[in-house]
């Protein structure tokens, strides 16, 4: 089951255990007709409300954790803008590889945050692919997302800071200062898949 599947059992189920709640109330509880006429109401509009705007969250993409060995498909360097306050981002869309270099065939969106080293190798490896040669990176080269609450602050107060980050927090999905070293983000060619071993006849 994957990841997404239990997002929404998970959501599918909460939703049930709200309803038969409501059931209980309307049923057991001594209230105004008028007051769970209010409860049926609010919680069918929180139905309708949660699923509109939770549609709208699955083009977003994640600040988790990249994939420990993925495929680099397409990628977008948002640079920062010290007017607008924004500190830069960078956009992956990447597939997970297997142990033998096996695509899983499901791409997902991550977002780090920029810094100069990793946008030069990013644009580095666009040119790669738009060659014809498939580049790949481990999530180790991204840093673990270990940074601190000060290391967060001082990320978004320091300009320096600010273009010296590269890691995301699995956690919370806040950018958060990388562990130290974690700035060698390194994108190379894939190699082949490794095919399983013939059966000796």
């Amino acid at each position: 089951m994957t990841s997404l599947q239990t997002v929404i059992l998970t959501l599918s189920v909460a939703y049930a255990v709200i309803g038969a709640l409501l059931l209980v109330v309307l049923v057991y509880a001594r209230l105004h007709w008028s007051l769970k006429a209010v409860a049926v109401v609010v919680t069918s509009a929180f139905y309708v409300v949660s699923f509109t705007e939770m549609r709208g969250l699955l083009g977003w993409a994640s600040a988790d954790r990249l994939p420990a060995s993925f495929k680099l498909l397409k990628a977008r360097i948002v640079e920062p803008h010290s007017l607008e306050g924004d500190p830069g981002s960078i956009y992956f869309w990447v597939e997970a590889l297997d142990e033998d270099n096996r695509p899983s065939g499901i791409p997902r969106a991550f977002r780090v945050p920029y810094n100069d080293r990793l946008a030069d190798k990013t644009h580095a490896a666009e040119n790669e692919i738009a060659l014809g040669h498939p580049q790949g990176g481990r999530a180790a080269d991204f840093g673990g997302g270990d940074g601190s609450l000060i290391d967060m602050v001082r990320e978004y107060v320091t300009p320096k800071t600010i273009l010296e980050t590269s890691g995301g927090d699995s956690s919370t999905g806040e950018f958060n200062a990388p562990p130290a070293g974690a700035q060698g983000a390194v994108f190379t060619p894939i190699p082949p898949p490794r095919m399983p071993p013939k059966d000796e006849q």
